[in-house]
């Protein structure tokens, strides 16, 4: 496993961690002030700020993108399925001209949470199917832009309205349905947030391999948890053993970076630069 404890040359920021704080342009300035050399955006601060400024301050930056946040919410009616594919097709060309190196997919739940006025469903089956349905029309498209898909499980406390895709498993099941040769066109994010409980999550790193790891998140699960989307805890302050996942990840070929995301009001609440530095420490210390 590598050495983190040096220096923070491996570590990503996922923009969601500092929103609170400022826009983009804010966060890639902040990110070279402190020798971070990565990040991965959400598609809702790119545009805020415009593609092409992104594009520029990130060329100027001289960072890598981890991945970009997010494509996915597939589940929809009939009347939303052309929304849904137009608007990940836009996704996949704004992550070709950021130079991401894969698409996060959070892939969606019950319809009419995934995308508004869609029909009330209770079907979750049916969801599932449409999320493999959608994940391959989406495929198609990525692939022409030589950008890889990274299905990101979600804890099953999220199921109904963001991620019926629950387990690296499930996750793995639709790469391997999809993409059976292995080509490297789709794989899954794991983060520790999501998959800490899972008592099968060792094996299935191992069926995952170097080729389907495309990316690797990290936070912590905080006891207790006072909101389950917005109060992830920074590492080291929760219950998860986050070095003995990566020693997981890294034991199959993993050497990207560990993405730190933490959807917290606590610390969306701190001065960027105290969370910057924070994550800095952690980084080196128990990631």
């Amino acid at each position: 496993m590598r050495d983190f404890s040096n220096d923070h040359r491996w570590l990503s920021l996922n923009t969601a961690t500092v929103r609170k704080q400022g826009d983009l342009i804010d966060i890639i300035d902040a990110c070279a002030r402190h020798g971070i050399r990565a990040i991965d955006p959400w598609r809702d601060q790119v545009a805020h700020v415009g593609l092409d400024r992104a594009v520029r301050a990130v060329k100027d930056a001289g960072l890598d993108l981890s991945g970009y946040c997010r494509g996915g919410m597939f589940t929809a009616d009939g009347a939303h399925r052309s929304e849904v594919r137009d608007d990940n097709r836009r996704a996949v060309d704004e992550a070709a001209a950021l130079g991401a190196a894969c698409i996060v997919l959070v892939v969606g739940g019950l319809p009419q949470y995934s995308r508004p006025g869609s029909a009330v469903s209770k079907d979750i089956a049916a969801a599932r199917n449409q999320v493999h349905d959608g994940i391959a029309e989406m495929l198609d498209y990525a692939k022409q832009a030589k950008l890889p898909l990274a299905i990101e499980p979600l804890h099953p406390a999220y199921a109904a309205d963001r991620a019926c895709v629950n387990t690296t498993r499930q996750a793995l099941d639709i790469c391997d349905a999809l993409d059976p040769g292995r080509s490297c066109a789709i794989g899954v994010a794991l983060d520790v947030y999501h998959i800490w409980w899972d008592p099968e999550l060792t094996g299935q790193i191992v069926r995952a391999g170097k080729d389907r790891l495309l990316a690797f998140h990290v936070c912590d699960w905080l006891v207790p948890t006072k909101d389950i989307l917005n109060d992830r805890g920074m590492m080291g302050d929760g219950v998860i053993d986050i070095k003995s996942v990566r020693a997981m990840v890294e034991a199959q070929g993993f050497a990207g970076y560990s993405e730190i995301e933490i959807f917290s009001n606590d610390w969306w609440g701190r001065p960027l630069d105290e969370v910057l530095r924070t994550c800095i420490e952690r980084h080196r210390t128990v990631v």
